[in-house]
């Protein structure tokens, strides 16, 4: 679909036909419409001119005022939680609720990453393994957030590999550049949107006791998973898929990828 005269890609899954859609998101097309979003340069979206988290955010909001969407619930997963809030920031007439996934609230909350991430995403070797990198080296750099077990369809891997080293460097660092500038839970604060915060309690990128940061949103949900680590989509969809579904009201679900 084309929004601001830039393609994204948006699946839509409503709960009927084949089954398609696995985990989470098949446990919540049960009783929503799903809608999920493919940020620019990310999956089967093309690059954007810019990866500055509000810029994200308005290609989102172009892309809800196509469809006619209006008060819908909002997921996003790590950098997909920022894009959210600043959606909500922006169009708080787009936004109903509010769900983040393993997002940050702050860079203080930041961890030294696993070595696998450190080589893959630091110069002098990211710029030049990235380009190369092969499925099961995708994988393994993926696997090393969770602390579960997990099981990474094949579309799944084929979406990263997709991803430019440029890319994912801009966006780690814009999203830096945002949280950095005002934190999340003072950002959420300010707004009048519920909010769920699922985080797992054993994330290796972000301290998790920092999930309680998110305390001083008034009326915020604060949900950490015992066992659980920066995946909790595919490391816990079954308990994830009862949060967000306890959670939201019957309204379209968008989820940013």
């Amino acid at each position: 679909m084309t929004a601001r005269g830039r393609r994204r890609r948006c699946c839509s899954s409503t709960g009927r036909g084949p089954r398609a859609v696995s985990g989470v998101r098949w446990a919540l097309a049960g009783h929503h419409h799903v809608i999920r979003v493919d940020l620019p340069g990310c999956g089967q979206s093309p690059p954007a001119p810019s990866y500055d988290v509000p810029a994200q955010a308005g290609q989102v909001a172009a892309l809800l005022d196509r469809l006619g969407l209006r008060h819908v619930a909002v997921a996003g997963h790590s950098s997909g939680g920022y894009v959210a809030t600043a959606l909500a920031e922006q169009r708080p007439d787009l936004v109903g609720s509010l769900s983040l996934i393993s997002s940050g609230p702050s860079p203080d909350a930041f961890l030294r990453q696993p070595f696998v991430l450190r080589v893959l995403l630091a110069p002098p070797l990211g710029p030049l393994i990235w380009p190369r990198r092969s499925d099961a080296m995708i994988r393994k750099g993926i696997s090393a957030t969770a602390v579960r077990p997990v099981d990474l369809p094949d579309d799944v891997v084929a979406d990263v590999a997709g991803i430019t080293y440029r890319v994912m460097r801009t966006v780690l660092r814009q999203n830096t550049v945002y949280i950095a500038e005002r934190s999340v839970p003072e950002r959420l604060a300010a707004l009048d949107v519920p909010v769920q915060v699922v985080f797992g309690a054993a994330d290796p990128r972000w301290e998790p006791s920092s999930a309680h940061r998110y305390d001083a949103v008034p009326g915020a949900r604060v949900e950490l998973l015992p066992g659980v680590g920066h995946l909790p989509m595919l490391e816990a969809p079954e308990a994830v898929g009862e949060l967000l579904l306890s959670f939201t009201a019957t309204r379209p679900l968008i989820s940013d990828a």
